[in-house]
């Protein structure tokens, strides 16, 4: 884990660093700075495109994570990568002639409720093919485990550029309409810098032969284009969804409360850049007792960093919205503690996803992904038209804990590994406990001092109590090093 622990824990520091940026832009910029019409216009363009993501790369970004370990020679690795390369190609230019063709009726279609995304639809292709191959060439990195990096460029080099042109639209140097555009040119730019980075680490020569496991590849990647994309539905659907019953401005409002839960999210993003390839190479290598310790150490690691973020911020959502000062924005406060809990129990799972998709059991993954899809498309229509944009939260959740559940199930059924011990428990029941010790403390304060006294309370028995119980070997190393440092 010594690999895992360090990248995973600069990963982290850039994924925060990013969110904390990403989060000035969404509660404050973006919600003051931009019509709420175009911030949702922004929201479902760009989640939109990451639904075609997967299929616009075939599923390259994790074929290449699969297979690159386990050819042997430079020759056969060149060739793997040259391939992977140019079979985007085979899928995005067939579709362009279509989306050009059937132009009008794709775009009628999509904006039948919100006639302002009409002269922007061809933006999600655009977008999409970005995305998607930022991913291959940040798969490179990966593989050559240097993850930090294109982890930078993911999480802080579009923020940033994104706070630059909020200001601008706030200073009027760019209209509302030209924002929308000039995102589109930072995910270009984002895509660019990812190629020279990835090729800086390993530039293949171009051999242009059909690996020799060809078969084996397109089975793969077919699958996991298509769980991959069944994965993006269920990450982005309910935005796609949200505008075909409701107005588009509440998209914006659903983005905010989605973007505040997602934050519990930073370690596990964080982790899985470099635990990837690790559970790939040991599967390849049939290790199957270090895929176990990766399984149960990154588990509990996981859920001790989630818990305490997931307290954070359920425990000052009510003073962090009085903060932004939008009242309009405050209905996501149940949004919030809904994906909070999915996000919660998605990292309780560990390397469960890299052990399936990696595995030689990766096609149930596509069938797991498939129905997760099918049934949060199902459950969105129905509880988004019920109770509006909670229903979409709440649709996220019902399918999370159930199919969650299914993934453990399987993989202890055919891998017999499971990642749980009792301090798991003692971590939920601790969580449990400081949320209900919390949930009504008010200090009577500015929101910002309320945030900060009861965050460290919060955080210092927290940690406490961890540190005491030694629940996980490794946060406790980690602890011991920074107290060591200051003297404790």
């Amino acid at each position: 884990m010594g690999i895992v622990l360090k990248q995973s824990f600069t990963n982290s520091i850039i994924l925060f660093l990013g969110f904390a940026i990403g989060g000035t832009n969404v509660l404050f910029l973006y919600t003051h700075f931009l019509h709420e019409d175009y911030y949702g216009l922004n929201t479902f363009l760009l989640s939109s495109a990451n639904i075609l993501l997967p299929l616009m790369v075939y599923g390259m970004q994790f074929t290449i994570v699969k297979f690159f370990s386990s050819y042997k020679t430079k020759l056969e690795q060149d060739q793997f990568l040259t391939f992977s390369l140019f079979v985007p190609l085979l899928v995005i230019i067939p579709l362009a002639i279509i989306g050009t063709l059937a132009y009008d009726t794709i775009a009628e279609w999509i904006s039948k409720e919100n006639s302002i995304i009409k002269p922007y639809t061809y933006l999600i292709f655009i977008s999409a093919i970005f995305m998607g191959y930022f991913e291959v060439f940040y798969a490179f990195c990966k593989v050559q485990l240097q993850s930090i990096f294109g982890n930078f460029i993911k999480e802080v080099f579009a923020r940033v550029c994104t706070t630059f042109l909020l200001i601008a639209v706030y200073f009027k140097w760019i209209t509302n309409e030209q924002f929308i555009y000039a995102i589109v040119v930072v995910y270009a730019v984002r895509m660019l810098i990812m190629l020279v980075y990835a090729f800086s680490l390993y530039k293949p020569q171009f051999v242009f032969k059909i690996p020799a496991n060809i078969k084996e590849i397109v089975s793969y990647s077919f699958y996991i284009i298509l769980a991959g994309s069944a994965s993006s539905i269920l990450l982005d659907i309910d935005k796609f969804m949200i505008p075909q019953v409701e107005r588009i401005a509440e998209v914006a409002y659903y983005a905010v409360g989605i973007y505040i839960a997602q934050v519990i999210a930073i370690p596990s993003r964080a982790m899985q850049q470099i635990i990837n390839p690790l559970t790939a190479r040991e599967l390849n290598a049939n290790n199957l007792k270090e895929v176990g310790k990766l399984y149960k150490k990154s588990s509990i690691t996981l859920l001790i960093a989630g818990g305490l973020l997931f307290l954070l911020i359920n425990l000052n959502i009510n003073d962090l919205y009085q903060f932004i000062g939008k009242p309009e924005y405050a209905v996501g406060g149940l949004i919030v503690l809904m994906i909070s809990i999915a996000e919660l129990y998605k990292l309780a799972l560990g390397s469960n996803g890299a052990i399936l998709t990696n595995s030689n059991y990766y096609k149930i993954f596509f069938y797991f992904s498939v129905a997760m899809a099918v049934s949060v498309i199902i459950l969105n229509r129905w509880l988004i038209q019920l109770i509006g944009i909670d229903g979409a939260a709440l649709a996220t959740l019902i399918v999370v804990l159930i199919f969650s559940t299914f993934k453990i199930v399987y993989v202890q059924h055919k891998l017999q590994l499971q990642p749980f011990s009792i301090n798991t428990i003692k971590i939920l029941a601790l969580i449990g406990v400081l949320f209900a010790v919390f949930y009504f403390v008010n200090f009577g304060l500015h929101p910002i001092i309320n945030i900060i006294i009861k965050s460290i309370f919060i955080t210092i028995i927290y940690t406490i109590v961890i540190y005491k119980l030694r629940l996980s070997e490794e946060v406790n190393v980690i602890l011991n090093t920074y107290l060591s440092k200051m003297n404790f």
